[in-house]
């Protein structure tokens, strides 16, 4: 008998352990916060804005209104109203919620995924790296897994032999091409497309092997909402987390300055623009928020998603979601 396609397939593709072990997982999570501390949040999966960041892609929604019907879009990250709550004086604040991207599909990529997202008013960005570690350590049920630190300028300088400050986009291309990458393609991206082809396809499966891995102080040109440092080698403040090869977590010490937030949004629609993208309409009340006073603060993005595949042992997405998007 012919095998249905999933279109057709009414089952679950995770099996009934996975689905026990996400509640289970969700369980420790809110643990963790509640004995931290920290308040958990809800915020609107819909918004009148969409992100402006041009690797990103909303999905939009129309709302049929008394009277009107007004085009809204699916949040990519809860992020910017995250960082009203901050501004009215929430204090420490996480949320566990669906998150929408349009076009992302793979391995780990999945169009409605599950994010964990927190902000702690006060501290900084290295700081958070240590509850990071913390709450992942206590969500695997591993609490000596050792962890490492490394900067984003080192880990290439070592295992590449590259400065990523110092080299222009010909110097990044041969060092791909070195390594079997992208020549043969004949690319032609910008030096933090070859930045970032270098990191995902040489360096990324490496890091986190049998431990807790994280990145920081990336190149100023990479984190649009995170504060830059200034210095002989100017960075921004950032930093990820990787476990066994995967992404997990993107973190930042925020940017508060409104008005150079809004030139940062305004220069990603820019490259929108040259690259035929939909252009985002921008977030004013979050832009009102900044300028009313967000307090200085470091926060972070997990996917919960990838924790659960580390935490199983999962080799795709599908494995840890019940329905995903082919049997939605």
């Amino acid at each position: 008998m012919p095998r249905r396609s999933d279109a057709h397939d009414w089952r679950p593709s995770a099996a009934p352990a996975a689905l026990r072990e996400r509640a289970a997982l969700l369980t420790r999570l809110r643990g963790f916060f509640a004995a931290a501390g920290v308040l958990e949040v809800e915020t609107p999966i819909l918004s009148r804005a969409a992100t402006s960041d041009p690797a990103l892609a909303s999905l939009a929604s129309l709302w049929h209104g008394p009277g009107e019907a007004r085009p809204l879009h699916l949040h990519t990250s809860p992020e910017l109203p995250m960082k009203r709550l901050l501004a009215a004086g929430s204090g420490p604040i996480y949320q566990i919620c669906k998150v929408f991207r349009d076009g992302e599909r793979g391995r780990l990529h999945h169009p409605e995924f599950t994010l964990l997202e927190w902000y702690r008013p006060g501290w900084d960005y290295r700081r958070l790296m240590v509850e990071v570690a913390d709450l992942v350590r206590c969500a695997l049920g591993e609490p000596e897994r050792p962890v490492e630190e490394i900067a984003y300028r080192d880990l290439f300088r070592e295992r590449l032999g590259v400065d990523p400050w110092r080299a222009d986009a010909a110097e990044l291309a041969r060092t791909a091409a070195a390594r079997g990458i992208g020549g043969a393609d004949g690319l032609a991206l910008e030096r933090d497309g070859w930045l970032d082809l270098l990191l995902t396809h040489c360096l990324e499966p490496a890091l986190g092997r049998s431990r807790l891995t994280f990145v920081y102080d990336y190149p100023p040109s990479q984190a649009a909402l995170a504060r830059r440092r200034d210095g002989a080698v100017p960075v921004a403040e950032r930093f990820e987390l990787y476990l066994e090869g995967v992404e997990l977590a993107n973190g930042f010490q925020e940017l508060t300055d409104g008005d150079e937030q809004r030139r940062r949004f305004l220069a990603d629609l820019e490259v929108r623009a040259a690259a035929g993208l939909a252009m985002s309409p921008l977030d004013e009340a979050f832009l009102d928020a900044l300028a009313a006073g967000m307090p200085e603060a470091a926060g972070v993005a997990l996917g919960v998603d990838r924790l659960l595949m580390c935490r199983l042992g999962a080799r795709h997405i599908d494995e840890v979601l019940a329905f995903p998007i082919e049997r939605a």
